[in-house]
């Protein structure tokens, strides 16, 4: 069972890179299957489409942020602070899965569409319940602001434009 799971991560760790690159419309299954070393058969033994392929991915960069910031302790004053820098760490660390949740929200496929909007809501109520306990005023506007921030974040790295933010806060 557990080489089957290694396999698993690995295609799922492969189409990161296919989806982040090739954007959902233009990367394939039998691209993915490539990356992974793996037949394309393969690919369909565990996930029933390019869909549900690519909710795993996308779940697994929403993981990763949420757990992120969910693992974030500082002070009231230092919160947001340091959520943006580990944010800033995550899109050095793991740079496709970041600009894979960039074009996520931009897939009209209704599938997907409803998943990606599941996973916005679910960090927006987690952030939201983060900044509401440390004491953080107006808390929903906070969190909403800061999932702006992020987004502009992302964008200027990925069209290496930094003077969007900089001078910014980035919080």
């Amino acid at each position: 069972m557990a080489v089957r799971e290694d396999k698993k991560e690995i295609i799922i760790e492969n189409a990161v890179g296919v989806f982040a690159e090739r954007g959902y419309y233009k990367a394939t299954t039998a691209m993915v299957a490539k990356a992974a070393g793996v037949t394309q058969p393969y690919v369909f033994h565990f996930f029933e489409n390019k869909e549900e392929l690519f909710k795993a991915v996308i779940d697994r960069a929403f993981s990763r942020i949420y757990d992120t910031f969910a693992q974030v302790d500082a002070p009231a004053d230092q919160l947001i602070e340091t959520m943006g820098h580990a944010f800033e760490q995550i899109i050095q660390t793991h740079r496709d899965e970041v600009l894979m949740v960039m074009q996520a929200h931009a897939i009209p496929d209704p599938g997907i569409r409803e998943h990606v909007s599941s996973l916005f809501l679910k960090i927006f109520e987690s952030l939201t319940l983060k900044f509401d306990k440390a004491g953080i005023p107006d808390a929903k506007e906070t969190a909403a602001h800061f999932i702006g921030t992020g987004l502009l974040i992302t964008l200027a790295e990925v069209l290496n434009l930094p003077q969007l933010t900089h001078g910014e806060d980035h919080c």
